[in-house]
């Protein structure tokens, strides 16, 4: 996949993300959740156009483990999503899978820029 396409994909996730939240109940637990949703999964593309423009290795690796954190986060809002009922199953796994398939990537990519700054 090259940097384009993971900047196209980290892109549509957050709209998925947002058109998800738009969709929770208005309620306390709704809103609480969604803010935190939309901050981490948002991020997650902004981040990631941050990290494609680091100075250096270190700025990279810096910038890519903000990445994964925030797809990870985003993950655990999506699991507390789910876990309290307030939307169908069916209209988040699908998030589910890609925030963990993101997350992988981004694990990766963190991996191998730390073996990177090492050389």
């Amino acid at each position: 996949m090259t940097k384009e396409e993971l900047k196209q994909r980290t892109k549509q996730f957050a709209l998925r993300i947002i058109q998800l939240v738009e969709d929770l109940p208005n309620s306390r637990t709704g809103n609480t959740i969604g803010y935190q949703l939309i901050r981490s999964g948002t991020s997650v593309a902004a981040n990631y156009r941050a990290s494609c423009r680091a100075k250096s290795n270190a700025d990279f690796f810096s910038k890519i483990n903000t990445v994964e954190e925030e797809c990870d986060e985003s993950l655990f809002w999506l699991e507390m999503t789910l876990e309290t009922n307030i939307i169908k199953k069916e209209r988040i796994d699908p998030l589910v899978r890609e925030a963990n398939e993101l997350t992988a990537i981004f694990t990766a990519s963190g991996k191998t820029a730390k073996q990177n700054q090492k050389k």
